[in-house]
């Protein structure tokens, strides 16, 4: 079926809405799936430090703002080596992972809870996939590098990043990233974290910076020709919608500044 098309024979429709880049917003997120059959979470659920409110997030919480402005200032220069050097000096003496584990665990279990049921779920490059299980209910079906039917639509989910020197917790080899991708095949619809390797949909307005982008999913898209590849990651997209073939390329948006979810529906 084409998009706004009907299921022939219930002639119901099936809509679904998409999300990715929660960071935090969990009062959004607990509205994302209404007047939808089903919510699809392309992760980086975690906030560990919001760019535009430098007081939200598990390292201000931690070492205070005034050190989030000065985390901030350096990694927008992409002064990535001092910037590690600062976070070493302000973590000396603490235990790191307990603290940030920590966090990490009362945010999931806040985002997890507001999920509505039938949520599919897929990592994102800042997330923590350990932890998952211990918080996504029987309504949420994790999914990475594997395949799931919707409304009579095949949906594939590959999650994480690829490796940045920001050094997010998920970030993967180029290699793992391009089997997962390999092992969900031909889909409808294909949902993954971070963009495909094109310019227009890698770069960042806002940050004047490009993220990674995966060459795997770039040649996925062309090969397969799924009708729809559905990702996040870019918050300030220079091209948020474009065709690549067959294939329509659709950055869902920014829900932890939007709190709005895209929606699809056929």
């Amino acid at each position: 079926m084409r998009t706004g098309e009907a299921d022939s024979a219930t002639g119901r429709r099936t809509r679904v809405h998409v999300v990715s880049d929660v960071h935090g917003n969990t009062e959004a997120l607990a509205r994302a799936g209404d007047g939808a059959d089903a919510l699809i979470c392309l992760g980086d659920l975690v906030l560990f430090l919001d760019y535009a409110d430098h007081a939200r997030g598990i390292f201000p919480d931690l070492f205070g703002v005034e050190a989030a402005d000065r985390l901030v200032e350096l990694r927008t220069a992409r002064r990535f080596d001092e910037a590690r050097a600062y976070g070493r000096e302000l973590w000396a003496g603490l235990d790191r992972n307990a603290a940030i584990l920590g966090a990490v665990r009362t945010q999931y279990a806040a985002m997890f809870a507001a999920m509505p049921t039938p949520t599919y779920a897929t990592y994102g490059n800042v997330d923590v996939p350990a932890l998952w299980p211990e918080y996504a209910g029987p309504g949420t079906t994790v999914l990475d590098g594997e395949r799931a039917e919707i409304g009579g639509r095949v949906f594939g989910f590959v999650g994480g990043g690829l490796r940045t020197p920001m050094n997010t917790p998920f970030e993967i080899s180029d290699e793992e990233y391009a089997a997962k991708i390999e092992a969900v095949g031909e889909v409808d619809v294909l949902c993954t974290h971070i963009p495909p390797d094109v310019p227009e949909l890698t770069y960042d307005t806002v940050a004047r910076r490009f993220e990674r982008g995966s060459g795997a999913l770039l040649d996925a898209i062309r090969r397969t020709r799924p009708r729809y590849a559905l990702f996040g990651h870019v918050h300030q997209p220079l091209t948020r919608r474009m065709r690549i073939g067959a294939t329509e390329c659709v950055n869902v948006g920014h829900f932890a500044s939007t709190g709005r979810p895209w929606a699809l529906q056929w």
